[in-house]
């Protein structure tokens, strides 16, 4: 059994086929896809895809990009979506100091909302953070965050031992497949098997031979595959380790 801790399949690039999509994703061995709002609109999204689909739950939140546009009325219509049974956690949040479509000062102020948020509605975290490691740690902290997964994890040994430090967990996604991706590789086989969980970021990165097309869930059990070759381990042990990662950190067991 696998999960796919973090998808996007509310985007329109699924809306041809998104049945086809999710029974592929079942055939692949995929139990649960978590699908993650990017936008206040995609947050709406994620929640009635969820409420759809027994299989999906949903996470509510604002990517950093989306910051300075992030007002405090739809804080309050996130605070209400995230009240349904499916929403597992406010993500995908946090900073994002490569691109900077946002002012760093607004996506500073955005991230801690929605960490006081999660707090508030006691949920996990689900965070973006590129090229803005230092600023991260040091919010998350001084928010007291206690249960964080860093989505799609890219950075050096000081942030994994960070992460391993704080009892975040990490997700790993099918870019662990790319030739130049070694150094990916290099965090998947320093991270402890007991932190590691997997995702698609569909429909991104799709894995090496079909780059350039449309990622999906289905994909989740070529990235269990590359896993459990970087750590000389089996595909059956890298799958019940990070689902139970996954079922734990959502609460999924929980969640009727």
């Amino acid at each position: 059994m696998l999960i796919d801790t973090h998808c996007h399949l509310d985007f329109p690039e699924f809306d041809p086929d998104r049945p086809e999509v999710l029974k592929r994703a079942a055939e692949a061995g995929v139990k649960y896809v978590i699908n993650i709002g990017s936008s206040l609109q995609g947050s709406i999204n994620s929640v009635k895809l969820a409420e759809s689909y027994p299989n999906i739950f949903a996470v509510v939140g604002c990517h950093p990009h989306d910051s300075q546009d992030f007002s405090g009325q739809d804080l309050e219509t996130l605070r209400s979506l995230a009240k349904s049974e499916k929403v597992v956690a406010i993500g995908e949040i946090g900073l994002d100091y490569y691109r900077n479509l946002s002012p760093q000062e607004d996506q500073k102020k955005i991230f801690v909302s929605f960490l006081r948020l999660a707090r508030e509605l006691n949920l996990p975290v689900v965070i973006h953070s590129r090229e803005a490691r230092e600023d991260t740690l040091r919010i998350m902290q001084e928010e007291n965050v206690k249960e964080a997964i860093i989505h799609c994890f890219g950075g050096d040994e000081i942030f994994l031992n960070a992460c391993i430090d704080r009892g975040y967990l990490v997700s790993f996604t099918c870019n662990v497949t790319y030739k130049k991706a070694q150094s990916v590789r290099d965090a998947v086989k320093a991270a402890p098997l007991e932190i590691i969980c997997l995702e698609t970021d569909a429909p991104y990165l799709s894995p090496e031979g079909n780059r350039g097309k449309r990622n999906e869930p289905s994909f989740v059990s070529a990235l269990a595959q590359e896993i459990a070759r970087i750590k000389s381990l089996s595909v059956q042990e890298i799958a019940a380790a990070t689902t139970q990662n996954a079922i734990n950190f959502f609460g999924l067991k929980t969640v009727s």
